[in-house]
């Protein structure tokens, strides 16, 4: 135990240090589970997300499949290197009970025939199906991004939210609070020895007294 001085300031030092991380952890549960509804509200959002990829990522590449098979491989290859085109992603945070996450802000992927780059007569409407798949498979790969990174990071918090909570339940006050005892026993004790000790002084001084008083009468 840490030294501590058994005095009753020191006694009222510590209570006050009892208060105040019993209110910290009272918080930081209230943060604690907080941060858990977001969590879970946050993990539906990227479940379903991950769901709907699969199906759409799948159906993007059986579109590919078929147009390997049934167009002119050069064709599908031309119109690939002609609709390769860089998008840009704004991308801002904000804060989820503390915690910063991101925030992309897209314009929709997905383009129109005219806006892919190859002509629409040198190709067929299978190559346009398998551009307008893939082009919503990257829609939702970003939107998973954005969920995916704010779970990751609420997570996070939890974790050391939890680590925190734990640190002044299992630790701090508990510690804090043996102080405590300890102080409250060295002072009772302190007093009882003081108690005892002025009985017997008091104890003395009426022997003397009368003592001296009997010496008068004689």
């Amino acid at each position: 135990m840490e030294q501590v001085n058994p005095t009753r300031m020191e006694l009222l030092k510590k209570r006050a240090q009892i208060r105040l991380a019993e209110q910290g952890r009272d918080l930081l549960r209230e943060k604690m589970d907080a941060l858990i509804r977001e969590f879970f509200k946050i993990m539906d959002t990227v479940s379903d997300s991950r769901e709907k990829l699969e199906i759409v990522a799948d159906a993007a590449q059986r579109s590919l499949i078929v147009a390997l098979a049934v167009d002119d491989s050069v064709a599908l290859k031309s119109a690939s290197f002609a609709t390769r085109k860089a998008f840009t992603l704004d991308i801002r945070g904000k804060n989820v009970m503390g915690v910063p996450v991101p925030v992309i802000e897209k314009k929709r992927l997905g383009r129109s025939i005219f806006e892919r780059g190859y002509s629409i007569i040198g190709v067929s409407g299978r190559i346009d199906e398998v551009a307008e798949k893939y082009e919503a498979e990257l829609d939702l790969v970003v939107e998973l991004a954005e969920t995916e990174t704010s779970l990751k990071r609420l997570g996070g918090e939890l974790q050391m939210t939890r680590r925190r909570v734990n640190a002044l339940e299992q630790v701090l006050i508990p510690d804090l609070k043996r102080q405590e005892k300890y102080i409250e026993t060295t002072i009772d004790e302190r007093e009882r020895e003081d108690l005892f000790r002025l009985k017997k002084v008091k104890k003395i001084i009426q022997r003397k007294k009368a003592t001296t008083q009997s010496r008068g009468h004689t």
